[in-house]
């Protein structure tokens, strides 16, 4: 009997020897198949069918290159807060040249000033600042009227002429003229003046143009600059926005203070002027206005 299994068992295992050769020989290989090698990448353009998620922060762009040609209206106001505020509309007054009204008007055309010069107003229908802006197709208020004429046009009806521009800011800009008490109550803490000397030194009536430079110089004063300030009934009486400091050197002729001044001034018009369209002019508990600084929110000038 054990003879017997000893048999049986070698017959089987031969038997499974022999099966599995047989079934290696079926088994059919292709050289000629090629390789497939795992693939380097994966092509997602299947998954991009539907729009892309747009937020308010930026656009979920395939790639850096296309990220700047995907930007939105949302990311356009982001990087322009100018973008949500309305373009405002300025009228200036003037008496002369008009050098300043010249910068601002300038700096509304370059995006400087985020507003527009709608109308100028002058005492004086041919002055330098009335020719320049009839040019550039703005149009010309007088006021006062001049005494030889007999066309009446009185403060309240100037008040109805800015409101009929929609004025949002007036900007006096060298006008020689007392502003009415009707357009003061008409535009509250909407009126800025420019003065060539650091008020409330040398100011009030009087003292304007060449006028401030010599009686500077006289003085012995060792700074000099411009100053922009509210209007209020009198004269250069209003709350001081912001001031420009101008050395004034031991062999200064008022001509050559009254150029450094100016330069100074046209700049500083510009900035304050930014601000107002802006709406970066805040008003300090004991009412003083400060101007809010482009960078940060929390810093002023």
């Amino acid at each position: 009997m054990e003879t017997q299994n000893v048999i049986l068992q070698g017959n089987f295992r031969q038997a499974l020897s022999s099966l599995i050769q047989t079934r290696k020989t079926h088994i059919i290989t292709n050289p000629s198949t090629p390789k497939i090698d795992s693939p380097k990448w994966v092509s997602m353009k299947s998954h991009h069918c539907s729009a892309p998620l747009i937020t308010k922060r930026n656009l979920r762009c395939r790639n850096t290159i296309e990220k700047a040609e995907c930007k939105g209206a949302s990311d356009i106001e982001e990087d322009n807060p100018k973008a949500k505020i309305r373009r405002k509309k300025l009228a200036v007054f003037v008496s002369g040249g008009g050098s300043n009204f010249r910068s601002i008007y300038e700096a509304t055309l370059n995006g400087s000033v985020h507003g527009d010069v709608v109308v100028l107003v002058t005492n004086k229908h041919d002055c330098g600042g009335a020719e320049y802006a009839s040019s550039k197709g703005i149009p010309v208020i007088v006021f006062p009227k001049r005494k030889d004429t007999q066309e009446m046009f009185s403060a309240e009806n100037l008040v109805i002429a800015l409101r009929s521009y929609k004025v949002d800011f007036i900007l006096l800009a060298g006008y020689l003229k007392l502003i009415p008490v009707e357009l003061i109550k008409a535009y509250p803490k909407a009126i800025l003046n420019i003065h060539p000397s650091l008020l409330p030194a040398f100011g009030g009536k009087g003292y304007y143009g060449m006028k401030v430079h010599k009686a500077v110089i006289a003085s012995g004063a060792r700074y000099s600059g411009p100053t922009i300030h509210y209007v209020d009934e009198e004269y250069d009486t209003g709350r001081i926005l912001a001031q420009r400091v101008v050395p004034v050197l031991a062999k200064d002729t008022p001509d050559e203070l009254a150029a450094r001044v100016l330069h100074e001034e046209h700049e500083l018009y510009v900035e304050v002027s930014a601000a107002l369209c802006e709406e970066r002019i805040v008003w300090r508990k004991d009412g003083v206005p400060l101007i809010r600084t482009n960078e940060n929110p929390n810093d002023y000038r």
